[in-house]
């Protein structure tokens, strides 16, 4: 059974996004994603600098049985990728929450965030 924080807002395309304390929003790909993908061997993230439109393709990441876009579930500028999974793509499977954050953005409209689905209605989305 998948693991689904209560904190985190989420997206059919299975990224979740969290609201951080400067008002940046850091976004991953779910532990359901990760557990559909299987062993996570490549990330391809975006730059900083990009501006993103909502369900705009973002990067890439590969397993070793597919490869999936990763999409900006809301609109705005790539302040921060997570280099550091980039460097280690298998953080994907074992921290999909915590130290495999993929990008952050300055969000075009913070208020965007309230279209997204609760932990409750991802639950029910994905079948948990």
């Amino acid at each position: 059974m998948s693991n689904v924080p209560a904190e985190l807002k989420y997206v059919n395309s299975h990224e979740w996004l969290r609201l951080e304390e400067d008002g940046t929003v850091t976004i991953g790909i779910t532990d359901h994603a990760q557990e559909l993908l299987g062993d996570v061997v490549f990330v391809e993230l975006p730059s900083v600098g990009d501006v993103l439109d909502a369900d705009a393709t973002a990067g890439v990441v590969e397993s070793v049985k597919a490869a999936s876009d990763v999409y900006a579930p809301i609109a705005g500028e790539v302040v921060e990728v997570n280099v550091e999974l980039e460097a280690s793509p298998e953080l994907a499977n074992s921290d999909p929450y915590g130290a495999a954050w993929f990008f952050r953005v300055k969000p075009a409209n913070v208020a965007d965030l309230d279209a997204c689905l609760t932990a409750a209605e991802y639950t029910k989305e994905i079948g948990a």
